[in-house]
């Protein structure tokens, strides 16, 4: 016997499925990913609604969906420890002494630069950015508003790139971002 959540979500939010469908074939590329993206939003959905049900079914399935590609995409552009590992591997019959050398220097310039943002804006950076967490998850844990954590975000980054094209080492973190990019597509 179907509960008044499963009778709800049968009528209201599995016909909105074509429509879901095309959203997500209109804005993720990876079509491999659709059914694991229409589940995903399924299960928040059905999640949300034990609260209560939403007053427009299908408006709140197609945000649902849209918050869902965000949070992807905003973790894939976290680069993880593995892709740089990844990188490492590759690169190893190509480096040498000198290239060693220079990418410890790079990396103390950077270590240099996140310290020297200021408290809160460095905390959000390194959990952000170093540590992976969702805009929400960083919002949520320092008790501060997405917005805080965006301009946050957004002012750090802003004043890394200015530290680091200071000391002239711009062209190759946009040379490796074109490469884990390009990385991130081949697979």
């Amino acid at each position: 016997m179907l509960n008044d959540l499963d009778e709800w979500f049968i009528h209201e939010i599995l016909p909105v499925e074509g429509a879901l469908m095309r959203y997500l074939r209109r804005n993720w590329r990876d079509a491999s990913e659709w059914p694991d993206l229409r589940q995903e939003v399924y299960a928040r959905v059905y999640e949300a609604a034990w609260g209560g049900y939403p007053e427009r079914p299908a408006a709140f399935v197609l945000a649902t969906a849209r918050n869902l590609l965000i949070d992807r995409a905003r973790k894939s552009q976290v680069v993880s420890i593995e892709a740089f590992a990844e990188l490492d591997d590759m690169a190893t019959d190509e480096l040498t002494p000198e290239r060693h050398a220079s990418g410890r220097a790079e990396l103390e310039v950077l270590v240099e630069a996140i310290e020297a943002l200021p408290p809160r804006c460095r905390e959000v950076v390194v959990r952000r950015k170093v540590d992976g967490l969702s805009q929400r998850e960083v919002a949520q844990e320092m008790g501060i508003t997405e917005d805080t954590v965006e301009r946050q975000i957004a002012n750090g980054m802003r004043a890394l790139a200015d530290a680091l094209f200071a000391r002239g080492i711009g062209a190759g973190i946009a040379k490796l971002e074109r490469k884990l990019r390009k990385r991130g597509t081949d697979d």
